[in-house]
């Protein structure tokens, strides 16, 4: 979520050393895998019929506000099934404690509810005008975990054919941990209460998880543009909510529109300690108090209505193959997106060649900015907490300061300057932003002075109880 400097920002207090909870104790999601945990494997018709027959009486006891806001999450999640035309022929593998169903591209949801004319064919990458001198220091790109050839224990492969995309299965004991439907959309999902806050009968006590204040060290510039670039250096930072992303952002108050993407490590979020890749949108400022709306405001990855994925080996929402370590290996992934013909293409690169994954259709956002272009690029690091917690780790936990091997980075960072095919991209002149330097700092080199870099930045702090 992108916070202008208008809203609240912590206090300079002097800075705690921060203690992480033990996450193997906490119980936020335990429901969110439940099947996936169980030792039977449940076939993607079956899941159908079980959401289709499921009763209020038997989530009466979780999060969810009532049998209103349950029956909802129900038709929710048959609503973004209905253009599959034949259950019993997907095949599913679980992966990160969730089943992965493999959908065919003309039946995912987006497809089938927005009316796609036909799959788009991808632009060409837009590049840079590289320039020479020598990088600070090496660093290798990872590979998605679907190229790994690796089965499931249930034997099934970790992979999905061509012409099928991987589809992050939509469950109940995913969106009953939430109030409402909306809550689980957010770009911090409102949980509804922490662990030992007592449930009474149909009318349940509800404690505001997530702080409402978010902190950064990022930086940004204010361009018309068409989307941009950055290879993103990948760490797992312990605690509540940390991301090292990209946002391409228009319009302001309730029409602030976003397109999104990065890694983000929340384990209450995710149900792994691991970064994950993870993409979002949003076409109403996040749905935040004094925007509130009833209809689709963003989500995450394809929990919702929004992205068309064409392509077959990226995941979105699950692990990486590698992360980076203090003084050792350095490993990241690089991220384009790209407007091009009426969609937000998203393009990554592992190991192999930059790839096409899917895209955006512009009339998500209802004519609004991002249906034409963006206004602003922005990059970097945001953290999150739950109410009573510290503040966690941002990029390795390092300030930017200590540089390569120690701090997260973001490099190969330009934007694009025009809505065509190929093209040049403009490498970046961005201004950088820090909330709270006592815990998260920012260090911008811009072009040409960061030689073979072109312009790129470290960022990243440890956290601490009060910053």
């Amino acid at each position: 979520m992108l916070i202008t400097s208008g809203l609240l920002v912590a206090g300079q207090l002097a800075l705690a050393v921060p203690s992480y909870p033990d996450y193997n104790a906490q119980t936020y999601m335990s429901d969110l895998h439940a099947l996936a945990n169980d030792d039977e494997f449940v076939p993607f018709k079956e899941h159908l019929e079980r959401v289709r027959n499921a009763r209020y009486s038997d989530y009466a006891n979780g999060l969810v506000a009532n049998e209103e806001e349950f029956k909802v999450m129900q038709q929710h999640i048959l609503y973004m099934y209905e253009g599959v035309q034949s259950p019993a022929d997907v095949t599913s593998f679980l992966l990160d404690g969730g089943y992965g169903d493999c959908i065919a591209i003309k039946e995912q949801p987006t497809y089938f509810h927005l009316g796609l004319d036909g799959v788009a064919d991808p632009p060409k990458l837009t590049n840079p005008e590289r320039s020479g001198g020598k990088p600070p220091g090496d660093a290798s790109y990872v590979d998605s975990p679907l190229t790994a050839g690796d089965k499931d224990r249930f034997g099934n492969p970790i992979s999905c054919p061509e012409g099928f995309i991987p589809f992050s299965r939509l469950t109940l004991e995913k969106f009953t941990t939430f109030q409402t439907l909306s809550d689980a959309f957010k770009k911090v999902p409102n949980l509804g209460r922490r662990e030992g806050v007592s449930l009474r009968g149909d009318n349940p006590i509800h404690e505001e998880d997530w702080e409402a204040t978010h902190l950064y060290a990022h930086a940004a510039q204010s361009v018309n543009n068409y989307g941009g670039n950055s290879w993103l250096n990948l760490w797992n930072p312990v605690g509540d909510f940390s991301i090292s992303q990209q946002w391409y952002t228009g319009g302001s108050g309730c029409n602030l529109q976003t397109v999104e993407g990065g890694w983000q490590a929340c384990p209450t979020c995710w149900g792994t300690k691991e970064a994950v890749l993870f993409i979002y949108w949003t076409n109403h400022d996040y749905n935040l108090t004094g925007c509130t709306t009833k209809q689709i405001f963003g989500c995450y990855n394809t929990d919702c209505v929004g992205f068309h994925q064409t392509n077959n080996k990226w995941f979105l929402g699950k692990h990486f193959s590698r992360y980076s370590t203090t003084d050792g290996g350095q490993y990241g992934f690089e991220m384009q997106w790209k407007l091009y013909n009426g969609n937000w293409w998203l393009w990554l690169k592992g190991s192999g060649s930059y790839e096409a994954i899917g895209y955006y259709p512009t009339s998500i956002y209802n004519g609004g900015q991002m249906s034409k272009q963006a206004t602003n690029i922005d990059y970097g690091g945001e953290v999150a907490r739950l109410s009573g917690h510290v503040w966690p780790q941002m990029g390795s936990g390092q300030k930017a300061d200590k540089g390569f091997g120690k701090a997260a980075y973001q490099n190969t960072i330009y934007y694009i300057p025009k809505d065509e095919s190929g093209g040049s991209g403009v490498w970046a002149k961005l201004t950088e932003f820090e909330f709270t330097p006592k815990c998260f700092t920012v260090d911008v080199v811009n072009a040409p002075n960061g030689g073979s870099w072109g312009t790129y930045f470290y960022f990243g702090g440890p956290g601490a109880s009060s910053c």
